[in-house]
């Protein structure tokens, strides 16, 4: 499995944890390496980009709440992020929404449970079910409309 992973100053902490954590998995890091200020646009992009062309599995970003990167990397056409607060959060995204990155806040949770929230992401398959394609068909179709 391959992951693009990028997080702000504020999410630097969670980012490293995940990646020392899940040694098995092949990260491409699009930064930040330091806790100076940045603006997390900038990383929302490059791991949204990795993902909206296969170049990666999933993309996972982190900053402080989450927000921010979750709206920015929205924005790419192909990208369905959700900023989860829970593992069943995380299950339904992927299994219902097709969510192909997660958002993280490093202060939303501790951090072993942020760690359960990647896990449950990267390991949830998308339901196959007609209901779930066709609402994220719907997606397609409105993203397609902009």
């Amino acid at each position: 499995m391959r992951i693009s992973i990028g997080s702000d100053h504020g999410g630097l902490n969670l980012k490293e944890k995940i990646k020392e954590t899940f040694k098995e998995i092949e990260f491409v890091d699009r930064g930040t390496y330091t806790f100076d200020s940045c603006d997390y646009p900038i990383f929302a992009k490059a791991v949204a980009c990795d993902v909206r062309d296969k170049a990666v599995d999933f993309g996972i970003l982190v900053c402080t709440n989450g927000v921010g990167m979750s709206i920015t990397a929205n924005k790419i056409k192909g990208v369905r992020a959700a900023l989860c607060l829970s593992t069943d959060m995380a299950m339904h995204a992927r299994r219902h929404n097709g969510a192909n990155v997660l958002c993280l806040g490093e202060i939303n949770q501790p951090m072993d449970e942020a760690l359960k929230i990647v896990k449950e992401f990267i390991t949830t398959p998308m339901a196959d079910e007609e209901r779930h394609v066709r609402r994220i068909n719907l997606i397609k179709e409105i993203e397609e409309e902009n």
